[in-house]
């Protein structure tokens, strides 16, 4: 496979507020120093958020390709993520990213087989292998039930 580039800019704004652009993208995302730091902006997007979104979202579309190449079916599919911030040895570090995916499988018997691909997707997510925080995964697998009327 040929490399492949991701292009995006940044520009500041005012005090600790800056724009991230692609040009491969129509959508802008406003991004800030936290607020835990000084002078940092509540309500706006951090390195931090996404830099925890990018693993989350990887482990997502990894997910989401494994499973239609393994055909199991499910109805729903969300993960809550936590990305922990730690100063270690005087440095700032995203030191760990906890993954919290939650899926409904139709079929009672894949149970095993989602598990086997919730494990096997954060084994091969690229964020994932690319950075060296730990990724920490806690699955929740439940049996979707169809309500009928």
């Amino acid at each position: 496979m040929e490399p492949h580039y991701y292009n995006v800019n940044v520009e500041w704004k005012n005090d600790r507020l800056g724009e991230l652009v692609s040009p491969e993208l129509s959508q802008k995302i406003e991004v800030a120093t936290p607020p835990q730091f000084n002078k940092g902006i509540e309500g706006v997007w951090s390195p931090e958020h996404l830099f925890t979104a990018a693993v989350s979202s990887c482990f997502m579309t990894t997910f989401l390709a494994i499973a239609e190449n393994s055909r199991l079916e499910f109805a729903n599919f969300s993960c809550s993520s936590k990305g922990k911030l730690e100063q270690i040895d005087g440095k700032f570090l995203m030191s760990e990213v906890i993954l919290e995916p939650k899926i409904s499988i139709t079929n009672p018997n894949d149970y095993e087989k989602a598990k086997r691909i919730l494990e096997k997707s954060e084994k091969a997510c690229l964020i994932s292998n690319s950075v060296n925080s730990k990724i920490t995964m806690f699955p929740i697998i439940e049996i979707f039930e169809e309500v009928k009327l």
